[in-house]
């Protein structure tokens, strides 16, 4: 969850799929401001609400928050988000009387990646089986919880705080994303999370830390701060346009599915450019020699 009292660390959760996949780049867009959307603050309004809706339901103590996004639509998403988490905790229930129950729990995971940390939206603990489960409101991407960075570090910061009072053997790692219907679920065991934080995540988050490794484009680069002047992300989509193609006068079925599959990465790449060099020609009076 990502709500509006929330900070980030450099090395925050939500940006685990960037900074493992492209090392380098957590000390790079340091460089940039962190603006935000108007897509990112409803999202933070609809985790706001959810976290109200969530709390009165567990008669905890919340105070409805106003925002100018609240909608019928809104109403309905968090509605099926709490009822869904509601649906888990009733069913975790009955193999556990001693429930633990965490909402917008911080989670750190330090002792894997320097000081890392981010926050549960819902945390459930009970006989054997670690829940966390993260509430999505966006619907342009849909988000699948399989071995995703970001569950899995929240399930380790989770873990930290419980592994001396239960015996935990199952994670159980939940994105709930209602406007595209997708709730994802993925289960791994205890091991496979320590190992992978072990074995993968510490080398390249020290990598991250230290501005080492190389540079990789990737999808990733979607919400990186510095996607509009990364020199990776331009060679990357520079070679595609070196697209060799066989010596006949027709393209084959083929070769017209790959250039539209290399079409769309190059698109997003140009329009972001383009948008990029657009706001420095109205804000700062740039001027581009095309």
């Amino acid at each position: 969850m990502s709500g509006s009292s929330n900070t980030h660390s450099i090395y925050s959760a939500s940006g685990a799929h960037r900074w493992t996949s492209c090392p380098p780049s957590a000390q790079l867009e340091q460089q940039f401001p962190n603006e935000t959307s108007v897509y990112a603050d409803e999202g933070t309004a609809a985790h706001d609400l959810a976290e109200h809706k969530l709390k009165r339901s567990l008669k905890m103590r919340s105070k409805k928050p106003i925002s100018k996004y609240d909608s019928d639509e809104m109403d309905e998403y968090t509605d099926l988000y709490v009822e869904f988490c509601l649906n888990l905790i009733n069913a975790a229930k009955e193999n556990c009387k001693d429930l633990q129950i965490l909402i917008e729990q911080k989670l750190d995971f330090s002792d894997y990646v320097p000081e890392g940390y981010g926050t549960g939206d819902l945390v459930v603990v009970g006989n054997g089986t670690l829940h966390v489960v993260d509430f999505k409101y966006g619907k342009g991407i849909v988000v699948s919880s399989e071995r995703n960075p970001q569950m899995m570090l929240y399930a380790l910061g989770a873990f930290s705080l419980f592994e001396m009072l239960y015996d935990i053997e199952t994670i159980t790692m939940v994105i709930v994303q209602p406007r595209v219907d997708n709730f994802s679920t993925y289960k791994m065991h205890v091991d496979e999370l320590l190992t992978w934080a072990k074995d993968e995540l510490k080398p390249k988050a020290h990598l991250a830390s230290t501005g080492g490794g190389e540079f990789c484009a990737g999808d990733h680069c979607r919400f990186c701060r510095a996607k509009n002047q990364c020199r990776a992300r331009a060679v990357k989509n520079l070679e595609l346009l070196k697209y060799e193609f066989a010596d006949a006068a027709l393209l084959s079925d083929d070769e017209i599915a790959d250039i539209i599959g290399l079409a769309e990465e190059i698109s997003k790449w140009a329009s972001d450019i383009y948008t990029y060099a657009t706001a420095l020609a109205i804000n700062e009076g740039r001027q581009w020699v095309v």
